[in-house]
């Protein structure tokens, strides 16, 4: 198995969390700074070496492959109202999707991102690939899927991404117990969804993974939890419980989570005061901004 072309983006989720506004725009564009959330994810698969993103999708999912064409309409317009300044804009975000193919996969209703993913089974075909998550964004010198594809290159193994987080926080995440083996580097011993008691690890699952075509096989046999769903994180366990090798890698960077109303909001905030254009206008507003109540 060689370089990872090729990359499973899970998206058929309700949104249930950003209700009511994700019946009208995916989460997935929401924006993080000037960009949909989305667009980094896609950057950063890029800069791993991706030639071809297949999206697993529901119903309401139109938005996200309009997003991803070219306007010709708009591009004349701008053009003819002279707005420059946006279009150098548009055509900078398309440029540097450049290089990438999207393929997407409709589901009628989501049953858990294993079903999801074991979708793209016949597009993918027997090579590794990724799965990313774009709800999860990570700030780093080396994309996080750039440091995951270092791990896979030399140990040909599936890979999680993991983070250190406060134990309090643990009941949220998937967790994992391991043997450390090398520095950020652990052997993954067991997979535990949304602990209730004690947790394993303070070690969480982050949304980024490399699978191996060994893991649909677990997937294809993998029975749905009692919400109904087949999880990806479970199966990895079930491999683990019958001896397979899985790694897990402490990714090396920032981890900004939008899953939900309120990490997706400190996140936005974030990326728009780091903004290199807006930033310092922006900066200068909350500190003389007056909330009253507050």
């Amino acid at each position: 198995m060689g370089d990872i072309t090729k990359a499973i983006v899970p998206i058929a989720g309700l949104a249930t969390r950003f209700l009511p506004l994700s019946k009208a725009v995916p989460k997935e564009l929401l924006p993080v700074g000037t960009k949909p959330m989305l667009h980094y994810g896609l950057e950063e698969l890029k800069a791993a070496g991706v030639k071809q993103v297949i999206f697993i999708v529901g119903g309401n999912k139109k938005q996200v492959a309009d997003y991803l064409k070219r306007s010709p309409y708009l591009e004349k317009l701008l053009t003819d109202r002279n707005q420059t300044a946006i279009l150098e804009e548009m055509e900078e975000l398309e440029k540097s999707l450049e290089g990438l193919s999207f393929f997407f996969v409709s589901v009628q209703k989501p049953l858990g991102d294993g079903h999801a993913v074991l979708q793209a089974k016949k597009l993918v075909g027997e090579e590794p690939c990724f799965v990313f998550y774009p709800d999860d964004i990570i700030e780093a010198k080396t994309p996080a899927c750039v440091q995951l594809a270092q791990v896979f290159k030399t140990s040909q193994k599936p890979v999680t991404a993991l983070a250190r987080i406060p134990r309090e926080r643990l009941v949220s995440y998937g967790v994992v117990a391991t043997e450390k083996i090398a520095q950020r580097l652990h052997k993954i011993k067991k997979i535990v969804e949304k602990p209730q008691g004690e947790a394993p690890s303070d070690l969480a699952i982050v949304g980024r993974r490399i699978i191996t075509p060994e893991v649909f096989d677990y997937l294809k046999r993998a029975k749905p939890n009692k919400k109904g769903e087949v999880v990806l994180s479970e199966a990895l366990g079930d491999m683990v419980k019958d001896g397979k090798i899985v790694y897990g890698y402490e990714i090396e960077g920032r981890w900004w989570e939008a899953g939900t109303r309120t990490e997706w909001l400190k996140t936005h905030l974030y990326f728009s005061l780091k903004h290199p254009v807006y930033g310092k206008e922006l900066k200068r507003f909350v500190k003389d901004l007056k909330i009253e109540n507050v």
